[in-house]
């Protein structure tokens, strides 16, 4: 007997003051496009790190000027009286001064501020999966908790419709005080589950909420399927998250930032020459019968002896080797992080599957007998509780599994840099 999978619609409003809420609800309802869309447009994290972006442009914009350090502008003015005859000269001289680095740390600086740019963007991209997986995994919570709720609602009227009856047959001699009692606890029983599964869809909701920043008061339902797609349907197999997996913005960020930590070890370096200052000054000078105009050029370097940029190098350097480890440990730990999730997806993908085809589906039947088997006096009323408990467990394990699952598939999606709806990168 095949067991249909179960599939939970609802729908989720948000009407709120915020502009941003109101236009994402809109429709009326919540899709797990635009839960993952609001949660990316809310995020603290993105904000965060776009906020660095101002930093990052401006440290490209000056690494791109022409020159690194701006030009010295000299003007002196002197009043000179001479004691033998008797006269006075006022004598001015201007210059004009430019530090020239002579040993390309000018194109250096220009790598290490691009580089740095290209980790930060993909910094930001890599929080953006973050906020989007973890508005995925939300939302997968709120449907499995909306789906615990409607089978402990099929619970609590199953068993307090037995219960009834018990009470009824007893009031006839038919059923004994034993029945009754035990009728009447597995009611409460499925009673107090049912406002068990009412405060989890609470939690759930108010997480997602506080994701989404939206009030958790004005949330009504979500809409979305918890089924768990045949495995021939998968848009990817190992080989492809694999792949994926090189190329996430995380990895691309560690790599941008080792290539702006070699560019300063380069810069570090290139800081052993020291800077040639070219500048030129004019004046005049002598008394006022015998004035000369003046004209020099001027060339200054100071020589590198004492200091030669030892401890500006052996921070590069160390800062490089570091980012280095960070860029190998985190392609080694993204690779082995996919092998191990897409095992553990197979292995609850085969639970899942087997709970359908086989303990849901073999309980669902012994129900259906069970209430026959009733009705002809072949069991009793215990029996059938059991039997009845047993179904209703094998639904709450599918439940389960299939949470499982879906965090599973999340991980797996966001830790290979897939797309969180699963059909494109």
């Amino acid at each position: 007997m095949q067991f249909p999978t179960l599939v939970l619609a609802f729908v989720l409003a948000a009407t709120t003051a915020s502009a941003s809420a109101q236009s994402s609800a809109g429709g009326g309802s919540l899709s797990l496009a635009e839960a993952m869309r609001l949660a990316e447009t809310a995020s603290t994290a993105v904000r965060s790190k776009e906020a660095q972006l101002a930093a990052a442009e401006g440290a490209r914009l000056e690494a791109a000027s022409p020159f690194f350090r701006n030009p010295e502008l000299s003007v002196e003015k002197t009043r000179r009286q001479s004691a033998v005859a008797d006269s006075r000269a006022s004598e001015w001289t201007a210059g004009i001064a430019q530090p020239i680095e002579i040993g390309g740390q000018q194109s250096r600086r220009r790598e290490a501020a691009a580089a740095s740019l290209d980790a930060l963007r993909a910094e930001i991209d890599d929080s953006r999966r973050r906020a989007r997986s973890d508005a995925a995994s939300r939302f997968f919570a709120v449907l499995a908790a909306q789906r615990r709720l409607l089978v402990e609602q099929r619970s609590l009227d199953l068993f307090d419709r037995a219960a009834q009856a018990v009470a009824k047959r007893r009031s006839a001699g038919e059923d004994t005080r034993l029945d009754a009692n035990v009728a009447l606890i597995e009611a409460e029983r499925a009673r107090n589950a049912v406002a068990r599964a009412r405060e989890q869809i609470l939690e759930a909701r108010g997480e997602l909420a506080t994701l989404l920043q939206l009030p958790a008061a004005n949330l009504t339902e979500v809409v979305g399927e918890i089924g768990v797609p045949p495995v021939d349907r998968l848009p990817y197999g190992l080989d492809q998250m694999q792949s994926s997996a090189q190329t996430l913005p995380r990895q691309r960020a560690l790599t941008a930032r080792l290539d702006a930590a070699k560019a300063r070890v380069a810069l570090a370096r290139a800081g052993r020459l020291p800077d040639l200052t070219v500048g030129v000054n004019v004046g005049r000078e002598g008394s006022s019968v015998a004035r000369e105009r003046v004209t020099a050029l001027v060339l200054r370097m100071p020589l590198p002896i004492f200091n030669r940029n030892d401890a500006a190098i052996g921070e590069a350097l160390t800062a490089a080797t570091q980012a280095e480890v960070d860029r190998d440990s985190g392609m080694r730990n993204a690779l082995a992080q996919v092998r191990g999730l897409w095992s553990k997806l197979e292995s609850q993908r085969e639970r899942v599957e087997r709970l359908q085809r086989t303990m849901l589906a073999a309980a669902t039947d012994n129900q259906q007998l069970a209430a026959k088997s009733r009705q002809a006096g072949q069991i009793g009323l215990l029996e059938q509780l059991i039997i009845n408990r047993q179904a209703l467990d094998a639904e709450r394990d599918l439940i389960e599994a299939l949470a499982d699952y879906h965090t599973t598939r999340i991980e797996l999606e966001n830790a290979a840099g897939w797309s969180q709806e699963g059909t494109a990168r």
